[in-house]
């Protein structure tokens, strides 16, 4: 009998968005097949960007998080 149960996989993806400022923002990715494609995730900061989601300014680096 095993006790042990393995936990599900995250069903998202979080990313921490650097911008030229110095100020810093998270970004949730909801599918992790878009979220291993570089560019997928930024297109996905820049459309965040333009509903008011993610803070406008110039984005300098996305890096994933968890």
């Amino acid at each position: 009998m095993n006790t042990f149960r393995k936990t599900p996989p995250a069903k998202s993806v979080m990313f921490l968005v650097n911008y030229d400022d110095g100020r810093t923002a998270y970004l949730w990715v909801d599918d992790p097949a878009r979220a291993t494609d570089t560019w997928a995730v930024g297109v996905i900061a820049q459309a965040q960007q333009e509903q008011g989601t993610l803070p406008e300014g110039t984005i300098t680096s996305i890096r994933r998080v968890r």
